[in-house]
């Protein structure tokens, strides 16, 4: 049975049906209040009913908050995924309830992030959230009869595939810099990414622990592997020259800089040659990437040089080598062959003895 009482200025209606919780909504006219316990009614007599009222009365916004608290806890890259929460928490749809939200409020956001300059590939990530959002909503918080926006739309195509590699004689003249810099951990850091081909967050969370120089391998414990295509191999085989960098990184611990306090924090518990602990570098990622962001833009930099590029020159140069492909992705982690191919750029001169 439906009641429709005024409030004020409003009106409010109510449904009651055996087998079902009271329903009520309130309209701005009797007529609209009316109408509608009316649809819910016929909806409830004939067994299609499906009560939306919480998907109508919880925002974008609060549905974040909660997103924040349950989900992304449980993601690999937490911090990445609350920047993202971040900037849709200032945008003016996460003042709209869920269930008002339509796949073209999302096609007006995308261009107009890509009217402000912003990357395809960031788009998508930042889409990619309130569709993962939608789908928890609809499979897991009971909001069965949620639509999601974000599939009607068309989405980004994704970041544009570089092929930026280190040109003859930008090696030295990067290494030179950065080894002239305060930061004694950055240009170790720029040579051993190429050596390793470990991604920027990989190698700086690197511990001595894991590196058994003898025999020339790191060997990595399951919790920092990663998963799908961004993860490391379990044992992951050093060149030469990497050895060589990490004994030189050994050496900084054991010798005059150990008694700076700033380099205790991080410091090795332990400073035998070979029972470092802790640790491998005595230093940030970001303080390394501050002193790579001058030296790249600076007076006579490296145009348009990034620090991940470092990590397609490291795939290049093992293919440069005569690797297999199956042996690449052994050392790069790649469990994609379409993303190995992304991440590997030869040069066309070097293959010149080969063709004949």
């Amino acid at each position: 049975m439906a009641y429709i009482s005024q409030r004020g200025a409003y009106w409010r209606a109510e449904v009651r049906k055996r087998g079902h919780k009271p329903i009520y909504r309130t309209f701005d006219t009797k007529q609209q209040a009316r109408d509608w316990a009316q649809r819910v009614e016929a909806e409830i007599s004939i067994g299609i009913f499906v009560d939306r009222t919480e998907a109508e009365r919880t925002t974008l916004g609060e549905a974040l908050d909660r997103y924040d608290r349950e989900i992304v806890p449980t993601k690999r890259y937490p911090g990445q995924e609350r920047t993202r929460i971040a900037r849709w928490r200032k945008n003016d749809l996460a003042w709209r309830p869920l269930a008002a939200l339509r796949g073209s409020d999302f096609a007006k956001y995308r261009d107009a992030r890509r009217a402000a300059g912003r990357a395809e590939n960031t788009i998508r990530l930042e889409l990619q959230v309130i569709s993962h959002l939608f789908e928890i909503a609809r499979k897991e918080w009971g909001f069965e009869t949620l639509l999601n926006p974000v599939k009607n739309i068309r989405k980004p195509s994704g970041s544009r595939a570089r092929d930026r590699r280190l040109q003859p004689g930008e090696f030295n003249a990067l290494f030179t810099r950065l080894a002239s810099s305060l930061n004694p951990w950055a240009a170790p850091a720029f040579e051993l990414a190429i050596e390793t081909s470990l991604r920027q967050g990989t190698l700086f969370s690197l511990r001595w622990e894991w590196i058994k120089l003898q025999v020339r391998m790191i060997e990595f414990p399951p919790e920092a592997r990663g998963a799908d295509n961004k993860g490391v191999p379990a044992r992951l085989p050093l060149t030469c020259r990497a050895v060589d960098v990490l004994r030189s990184l050994a050496a900084i611990w054991q010798h005059d800089r150990l008694g700076d306090p700033e380099l205790r924090q991080f410091g090795p518990v332990n400073v035998d040659p070979g029972k470092l602990t802790g640790p491998v570098f005595g230093t940030s990622s970001n303080a390394v990437l501050l002193v790579w962001k001058r030296v790249v833009k600076g007076e006579d930099g490296f145009p348009n040089l990034r620090w991940h590029d470092l990590r397609h020159e490291a795939a290049s140069r093992l293919f440069e080598k005569g690797l297999h492909p199956l042996e690449v992705a052994s050392v790069t982690g790649h469990r994609s062959m379409q993303m190995l191919k992304r991440y590997t750029h030869l040069n066309p001169a070097d293959l010149l003895a080969k063709l004949g």
